[in-house]
């Protein structure tokens, strides 16, 4: 018989925009921004930004086959995202988590507020690299939103 591990965790990440919420917002939103700056110039990404709809990215990770699904529950325009997501190497499941994205007005600019409460199974991810590399996408956001002063 196997010995199953279960870890869990919670992180926050925030990261200030030089421009307005629905600027940022929309760089979650539209399905050609995101996957610049998300999914990566390699990967296959398809996004349904709608309550119940879906994000799915197909991808590689250290030779290993990449598959993150994502289902949206609660989207307000420009305020909030929460979304439930399941992350898996080579059809194996290794993390369960729940996201919610702040967007909240902060001077001509915003703040937005990542926090994730993720299940890791059998030692496949660890919290730490997850937060690293939700880090790391908030980075590629910023570098997005930079090069384009908007998410349009």
């Amino acid at each position: 018989m196997s010995h199953s591990e279960t870890a869990h965790s919670t992180f926050t990440l925030e990261r200030h925009y030089a421009v307005p919420p629905a600027a940022v917002f929309s760089a979650w939103a539209d399905p050609k921004v995101k996957a610049r700056w998300f999914a990566g110039q390699h990967a296959e990404h398809d996004l349904d930004f709608r309550v119940g709809g879906r994000e799915r990215v197909l991808g590689q990770h250290d030779g290993r086959a990449l598959t993150y699904d994502t289902q949206y529950q609660d989207i307000v325009a420009d305020e909030r995202i929460v979304c439930s997501s399941a992350l898996s190497f080579d059809g194996t499941l290794s993390t369960l988590s729940i996201t919610t994205v702040e967007f909240v007005p902060d001077g001509d600019g915003t703040r937005l507020v990542l926090t994730e409460q993720g299940t890791y199974l059998d030692g496949h991810e660890q919290p730490a690299w997850r937060e690293q590399g939700t880090a790391t996408q908030l980075d590629a956001l910023t570098a997005e939103l930079e090069t384009t002063g908007t998410a349009g």
